[in-house]
């Protein structure tokens, strides 16, 4: 529904933006096309992964196609902003006549159809998973989707304020340089987001509160110890560890998983155990 939305709207003021003469306009209309690309990869990469969901050839089941979703948006926002800023830096340069009350009209139509979307994408199926919204969800495809739509708004927002700047007190500077404001911080979100989802890809260690709470549990007894741990993510809120124990008096390897919480998200737990009658256990 948002891709369908978002399209519809791009189309629109693209097209106004080059009849109507104005730079902020036209951003924000390239910004969308951006973003139509961008929904389109991160629906397939849901699409991708229900299907391939029962493969074997995915060790951990393909949780990851999330996090190259959103990774591949956040390199398109990035791609994007750096096209509005040459094209807004052109735009001072050789500036352009505008008609500004149809311009003022089409902004303020493409700010109502992004929130339109943002409501959309954030009362989604996603409540399962326990974030009701996208941008506390470690859902990076959903919130890449959320951002592109967020970064539209903020254009249509930065596109009244010049197109009204322009128009009433005479700064027709304003238009592109909106456009440059623009850019920027829709790079400063590709970078947070690109910085998120890379970790992921690349099996960064996972949060340390979780880690803590392994160990605090797998040494309650004082007479074990973990010598080694690693938790990574594989889907959204959903992780891998794998835990080298040494202890005097080991138990099973089942025994020390039956000590850690249920609620942690770990989907696959395997246990090394090693006795240790010399090293020492604190």
């Amino acid at each position: 529904m948002v891709i369908g939305i978002t399209a519809t709207m791009m189309a629109v003021e693209i097209i106004a933006g080059i009849l109507l003469g104005s730079m902020a306009l036209l951003a924000d209309g390239l910004h969308m096309a951006s973003h139509a690309v961008a929904l389109s990869i991160n629906a397939f990469a849901y699409l991708y992964a229900r299907r391939q969901a029962h493969n074997a050839d995915y060790s951990f089941g393909t949780g990851k196609v999330n996090a190259l979703g959103g990774f591949t948006g956040a390199l398109l926002l990035m791609l994007f902003a750096l096209l509005m800023a040459g094209e807004s830096f052109s735009r001072f340069i050789h500036p352009v006549p505008i008609i500004f009350d149809q311009a003022i009209l089409v902004a303020v139509l493409g700010l109502a159809v992004n929130g339109v979307c943002a409501f959309i994408l954030s009362t989604g199926d996603h409540h399962e998973q326990g974030h009701p919204h996208p941008k506390h969800s470690l859902d990076h495809n959903l919130k890449s989707a959320y951002l592109h739509v967020m970064a539209d708004a903020l254009t249509s927002i930065l596109a009244i304020f010049a197109l009204l700047a322009a128009k009433y007190f005479g700064l027709l500077w304003m238009d592109p340089a909106m456009g440059i404001l623009g850019a920027i911080l829709v790079s400063l979100w590709s970078i947070g987001l690109l910085r998120t989802t890379s970790g992921v890809l690349l099996d960064r260690q996972g949060p340390e509160r979780i880690r803590r709470k392994i160990k605090d549990c797998i040494e309650k007894d004082n007479d074990s110890r973990i010598a080694d741990l690693h938790l990574w993510s594989i889907a959204p809120n959903v992780y891998a560890v794998v835990i080298v124990v040494l202890a005097q008096h080991p138990l099973s390897p089942n025994q020390y998983k039956a000590r850690i919480p249920t609620n942690l998200g770990l989907e696959h737990v395997s246990i090394e155990v090693h006795q240790c009658e010399q090293c020492e256990i604190r």
